[in-house]
């Protein structure tokens, strides 16, 4: 793969990021949806609340935009991905390392007033029909402060 191409697969994959969390805060659940694979996965097995499976680990495009919706859709969220570090594999292929930060706000009588946030977005994105789209996706976390209700 030449450094151009390599380049213009780097913007597309960081544009793709930008939709993931843009679609997320505006809760447009169909765009969120569609950053991802039909198979994709997200291991949410370090959070707080995760999936109630055995591995902690959401399965499908439509089933992991239905388990981020319940979660957080009448919180007020805002994410930040910062720093992202993309190696191209191959024209179809890519890892990514993200830094981000999230702070969300939940509806008085909340048992969770506020969770400030954070971490590390681990990822895999494969490219379909001439589009990138997240394959995997895992969140560390290094730091969570939550402010409880009074």
């Amino acid at each position: 793969m030449d450094a151009v191409s390599r380049l213009v697969a780097i913007a597309e994959i960081e544009a793709l990021k930008a939709r993931y969390f843009r679609c997320m805060d505006t809760k447009d659940w169909d765009g969120f949806a569609d950053v991802f694979t039909a198979d994709a996965a997200l291991d949410i097995s370090g959070e707080m609340g995760a999936h109630p499976s055995d591995d902690g680990v959401v399965r499908g495009r439509s089933e992991i935009a239905a388990f981020v919706r319940n979660a957080i859709d009448d919180v007020t969220t805002v994410h930040h991905g910062h720093m992202s570090e993309i190696d191209v594999i191959s024209p179809t292929r890519a890892t990514g390392v993200w830094a981000m930060e999230d702070m969300l706000r939940w509806p008085a009588g909340a048992p969770i007033r506020s969770l400030h946030g954070y971490g590390h977005y681990h990822e895999t994105y494969a490219k379909d029909a001439g589009r990138w789209f997240i394959a995997s996706t895992k969140l560390t976390r290094l730091r969570v402060d939550v402010e409880m209700p009074d």
